[in-house]
């Protein structure tokens, strides 16, 4: 009778220990893929506390979070034939866990695996000026291809970004000659239309102090007035062209012909 109890108890204590050993623990972003007798149940388990009656069932658990995976530096060749080194950065989360387990092994290393093709032939398309300048548009043509790949695995991916585009040194001193001869054709045009427009106003002036002559006047006086503010004792006095040409008309003799020769 004692030897009866004692069996009982000790497997009483083994189904406790063995119904303590099923309970699993979910986090709120974790869901738990059951295979039941090497089936897969309908629903994935989780979050919270659920039963895994090992050996029957087996349970794969399964993140919700977003992850980040880098894409390893990739040799690339433009459609201008320009060598670069490009690595991107890519977004992605599981949506639907029973795809992520069924479907493929790894989806994060087929998702990698994926993103580095993909890279190299979008990127091959692209002159280097697109590349640098439309960033955007290459990013969302990436996520829109990986996301196609990657939807019957239940992995969407979020975003796509291409994180650094490394340029030979020869491109590099090329390009900075360019900035450096656009930079220069612009200074060079700039300072034209600055001379064009000094040119134009003078003209304007000229043409102003033609139609009053007194203005003439009017701006000398203005001129030794700031040359008297500076305490200067120079006087600048202006003396028209036309009356030294009428004292050298006075010392020539009326005898003079146009070509400088005296009459006899």
């Amino acid at each position: 009778m004692e030897l009866g109890i004692g069996t009982f108890a000790i497997i009483g204590v083994i189904v406790v220990i063995y119904l303590l050993n099923s309970i699993k623990i979910l986090a709120e972003y974790e869901r738990g893929v059951i295979f039941r007798l090497g089936r897969l149940l309908d629903v994935a388990k989780g979050p919270g506390v659920i039963l895994v009656f090992a050996p029957v069932d087996r349970m794969v658990r399964v993140s919700l979070r977003q992850e980040a995976l880098e894409v390893p530096p990739q040799d690339i060749i433009t459609r201008d034939n320009v060598t670069l080194k490009v690595n991107a950065v890519i977004f992605l989360r599981v949506i639907e866990p029973r795809k992520a387990v069924v479907e493929v092994s790894n989806y994060v290393y087929q998702t990698s695996q994926f993103a580095q093709t993909t890279l190299r032939s979008v990127l091959g398309e692209q002159e280097l000026d697109e590349l640098l300048a439309h960033r955007d548009k290459i990013n969302s043509r990436l996520q829109a291809i990986l996301d196609q790949h990657t939807a019957p695995w239940g992995v969407k991916v979020t975003n796509v970004e291409v994180k650094q585009v490394d340029l030979p040194e020869s491109m590099l001193r090329a390009m900075a000659k360019q900035a450096e001869a656009e930079r220069e054709k612009r200074s060079k045009i700039i300072h034209a239309e600055g001379e064009f427009s000094a040119a134009q106003r003078l003209v304007d002036a000229a043409r102003l102090l033609s139609d009053e002559p007194v203005s003439v006047q009017l701006r000398y006086l203005q001129t030794l007035t700031e040359i008297g503010v500076e305490k200067n004792t120079t006087v600048v006095f202006p003396v028209p062209v036309d009356f030294f040409s009428g004292i050298q008309k006075l010392l020539s003799g009326p005898g003079d012909s146009k070509t400088g020769v005296k009459s006899a």
